[in-house]
């Protein structure tokens, strides 16, 4: 009999076919028991071709028009059953051993409800790396900005859905909110010291090209979970939705 999945992972894509076969592909190369959704948006591009060349692996899928990013993890998720969920953006990649790390690090600390390690940044333009600021967890670098990596986390499904899942209603700072409601329901997440995933910048990224609507978002968000939006924000909004507007990215 196989082994029952240990991981669901949910994969939410909108015209990514020239990036969702390596992500797949990453997934799949983890060492431990998955199931995986690809829920797509209705892609008009070559998608479809790369999700019927994994299909036979894939634990479902769809492809039509959904409420969003949010909507769509959750879907993917809520079809799992696996005790451990997590979600991979399909511009994005796990490096080997990702899930084995992480589950380890739960495992050690029951009472957690994630955990997370480091990640990388590629720029596709140079295909240069550099480190994503993450680090151990503190409230006090929580409300100064997001240190934690969402394609380097791993939830407890009995954690994901105490806190409901992602908040439908945004498009941008949803896994910054997610982490927060974790924090709160139940405490420190586990800080895995080691690289895990690679997030993937590029021209069409939606924290690229809607700065300014990232920045309201997780403002907001703080303001909920932390009752005031530190100095840094307001500093920072302007310089960083002026300076993407003259770099055109």
């Amino acid at each position: 009999m196989a082994e029952a999945p240990r991981v669901t992972v949910a994969v939410p894509s909108y015209n990514h076919g020239r990036y969702l076969d390596r992500a797949l592909e990453s997934v799949f190369s983890q060492e431990v028991p998955l199931e995986v959704f690809v829920m797509d948006a209705g892609s008009s591009d070559g998608t479809l071709d790369v999700i019927r060349r994994w299909e036979p692996q894939l634990a479902g899928w769809r492809s039509r028009a959904d409420a969003g990013q949010s909507a769509a993890v959750n879907e993917g998720i809520a079809r799992g059953t696996a005790p451990l969920v997590c979600w991979l953006n399909s511009d994005d990649w796990l490096l080997p051993g990702a899930f084995v790390k992480l589950a380890a690090a739960l495992e050690r600390q029951a009472g957690a409800a994630m955990a997370y390690g480091r990640a990388w940044n590629f720029t596709e333009d140079s295909a240069k790396m550099r480190p994503v600021f993450v680090r151990p967890f503190s409230e006090w670098w929580m409300t100064q900005l997001c240190i934690i990596s969402q394609p380097a986390t791993l939830i407890r499904r009995s954690g994901w859905d105490a806190v409901g899942g992602l908040d439908e209603s945004l498009h941008m700072a949803l896994d910054y909110d997610l982490w927060w409601r974790l924090f709160r329901r139940f405490g420190n997440p586990v800080f895995v010291d080691d690289y895990v995933a690679v997030n993937r910048e590029h021209a069409a990224t939606k924290t690229g090209t809607r700065r300014r609507q990232h920045y309201r978002e997780a403002m907001d968000v703080v303001r909920r979970h932390h009752g005031s939006v530190p100095l840094k924000w307001w500093l920072a909004q302007p310089y960083a939705v002026w300076y993407r507007s003259i770099v055109g990215r």
